[in-house]
């Protein structure tokens, strides 16, 4: 079965990304023919405005993938810029997808929202307006076939409603400098590219014709629409693209130093190219159970971060004593915190001596991509070729 995925260059990656993603990328390589993709493209779509950024954040992206045992010799490694047919491709299936299946896309909204931090003020919207569109929904002179359908529609279009008028200065004009936001901001990320990526995504899959994607199910939106696109090109044009299924993983959500979700943008991540002493200094800063204050006081495991850290990486062994001592007092959180550093950097310190070996080669990194995008250009350029014949165009 052909697998594809891929990743935009952010940079360096830390333990979040491995357990989330590239351990699964290397299971399926042994199982599978795989694909792993740098989307370079698709980091334009939000860093459009520092671009000089990407080109190191994809050497440090690449180490780590191999660091961590992503093997050119079993996955073909490749860059999404360097494979031109991506374009062509996405230009042809921009012209047969629908808009409203795009602005319909729920990871469209959302992932704009959060990037300006005002996801929470659309929710807020929402709770303010529902009881007055109910009312209005029960009071229309005409049979309405899907009450709650309705009621949704509405709801989403009168809080972005909302939201645009606020960014346009007719309501509350303070609210934007409390959440320290711009009208600029909201459209800047208001473009034609950031719309229509899940289109490239399709792109992405189905120009290697993969059988298979492996996401989590925030992603499974984006695997439907490519489905729903091949469909749509197979059904105007002939059979062409197989659709593909989402492979889905579950992965444990670990968490950053403060307790949320392990994301650079928090600024709680450990990541793969940190020293001994920068772990070190990180996990005795982590958070734990609150009303764990002092040594004595009994603790609760099941929602402490360090613990949830243990089961990963102390031996097994060991973890049952140390969730007792926590919950009886017995064992304090700086004792605890320098027990899991033991864990922790017993696993890390092979990955950063293999790291510092791949580092030291900066010319790998370039023949990997070179030498995998080779292999995918002629997948695609057999793809485009039977794309052309089919629209009767090029």
């Amino acid at each position: 079965m052909r697998v594809l995925s891929g990743m935009r260059p952010t940079g360096k990656l830390h333990l979040g990304h491995y357990f989330g993603v590239i351990k699964n990328w290397v299971r399926l390589q042994e199982e599978h023919e795989t694909f792993y993709m740098v989307a370079d493209w698709h980091a334009l779509t939000t860093s459009y405005k520092r671009v000089e950024e990407i080109p190191q954040n994809i050497e440090e992206m690449v180490i780590d993938w191999l660091t961590l045992g992503i093997d050119p010799n079993k996955s073909v490694v490749f860059r999404q810029s360097s494979v031109k047919e991506h374009a062509e491709l996405f230009l042809i299936f921009s012209m047969i997808t629908p808009k409203s299946w795009l602005e319909w896309n729920p990871t469209y909204k959302d992932t704009k929202y959060n990037l300006l931090r005002i996801a929470d003020l659309s929710l807020m919207f929402r709770g303010g307006i529902r009881d007055l569109v109910k009312t209005f929904v029960a009071r229309l002179p005409y049979k309405v076939e899907d009450l709650e359908a309705l009621e949704e529609l509405l709801l989403d279009a009168l809080s972005d409603s909302l939201i645009q008028a606020l960014f346009e200065g007719y309501v509350e004009r303070e609210l934007l400098k409390e959440l320290n936001v711009s009208k600029r901001d909201f459209y800047d990320t208001d473009t034609y590219g950031f719309l229509g990526y899940p289109v490239l995504q399709a792109v992405d899959i189905l120009i290697y014709k993969a059988q298979a994607v492996p996401v989590g199910e925030d992603q499974l939106p984006h695997i439907e629409l490519s489905r729903e696109i091949a469909r749509r090109f197979n059904h105007l044009y002939g059979e062409t693209f197989p659709e593909p299924e989402a492979l889905l993983t579950e992965t444990p959500r670990l968490p950053g130093t403060d307790g949320r979700k392990m994301s650079k943008s928090y600024n709680n991540a450990i990541y793969f190219s940190d020293t001994e002493e920068e772990v070190r200094k990180k996990v005795m800063g982590f958070f734990t159970d609150p009303q764990k204050l002092r040594r004595g006081d009994p603790g609760r495991p099941e929602i402490c971060p360090v613990f949830f850290y243990h089961k990963l990486f102390t031996p097994s062994e060991q973890v049952e004593e140390i969730e007792r001592d926590c919950r009886s007092g017995r064992l304090g959180c700086v004792d605890c915190k320098k027990l899991m550093f033991e864990g922790l950097e017993a696993f890390l310190k092979p990955i950063r001596e293999k790291r510092q070996e791949f580092s030291k080669n900066s010319e790998l990194v370039e023949e990997v991509l070179r030498a995998g995008s080779e292999r995918a250009r002629e997948i695609a350029q057999k793809t485009m070729h039977e794309v052309r014949e089919k629209i009767k165009v090029g």
